[in-house]
């Protein structure tokens, strides 16, 4: 576990934040470990950190949740002892592709070009916030977004005490064509209230708490007149159908998506 640094000028306590990093990075014994992480806590990430530890979004990071194509998740602690998710999206993220063909379009963004990674990943984290706000408000059952700060998204941790919640890929559900039905509907409700689709919506992206669904990794999520919106709200709905048809549920895709868009 990482403290925030006592030191009161900022300079110092900055310092501190680096050595207690780097000597919890060098407790990783695999190479390919460490390399992910010297990407996550480079210089430029650690001030960033440290901003959010001092605006109180956090206080210390916990344990690694997942570490991603984009980026890598982390449960940590607030003063007062709740539980956070620290998101971090790295400045040279291999995805680099697939996240413009998602901002491009959206006119929520418009004037982002893909020629400047960095800036992409900043407006990537930006968006994702904004999804995870949009779709919270509209009451699709996602982590609540709690700050911002550059590349970095402090949101509701999605877990107990113990462990963070599981993807619906490994649970045994009790009832599956309840759980079918719930994400559906929070399909519904995100394109008709939010105006969003997903356009990555599988197994991979909803977690089982309390044997009910939560919806995460919405930054590739686009207003529903993106060109692409109804191309990619067919995959997210027929990877849905798809899954649940495995555990005997009996879903059809057009039925669905007539249902999802209609007036």
């Amino acid at each position: 576990m990482w403290p925030l640094p006592y030191d009161k000028k900022s300079q110092d306590s900055e310092k501190a934040l680096e050595r207690v990093i780097d000597s919890w990075k060098m407790r990783r014994k695999d190479d390919d470990d460490r390399k992910s992480y010297d990407e996550v806590f480079n210089k430029q990430n650690l001030m960033r950190i440290y901003k959010l530890m001092s605006d109180g979004a956090m206080d210390k990071f916990d344990f690694t949740i997942s570490t991603g194509k984009e980026g890598n998740v982390f449960r940590a602690s607030t003063v007062k002892g709740e539980f956070v998710a620290v998101k971090i999206f790295r400045t040279s993220t291999a995805t680099f592709g697939d996240m413009y063909k998602y901002v491009a379009g959206d006119q929520r963004f418009f004037g982002v070009g893909g020629g400047n990674r960095k800036r992409l990943i900043m407006v990537w984290a930006e968006k994702e916030f904004m999804n995870l706000d949009a779709l919270h408000r509209a009451g699709v059952r996602v982590p609540r977004p709690i700050a911002r700060h550059q590349n970095i998204i402090v949101m509701e941790y999605i877990g107990d005490e113990s462990e963070p919640a599981r993807q619906l890929r490994n649970v045994a559900l009790e009832d599956p064509e309840k759980t079918a039905r719930k994400i559906l509907d929070y399909v519904a409700v995100a394109y008709r209230k939010a105006s969003l689709v997903h356009s990555d919506l599988s197994e991979f992206n909803v977690l089982m708490l309390a044997g009910e669904p939560v919806i995460i990794d919405v930054g590739q999520a686009v207003l529903k007149d993106h060109p692409n919106a109804q191309e990619w709200l067919r995959r997210d709905v027929t990877n849905i159908v798809r899954y649940f048809r495995k555990n005997d549920v009996k879903l059809d895709v057009e039925a669905e998506l007539k249902e999802i868009t209609k007036p």
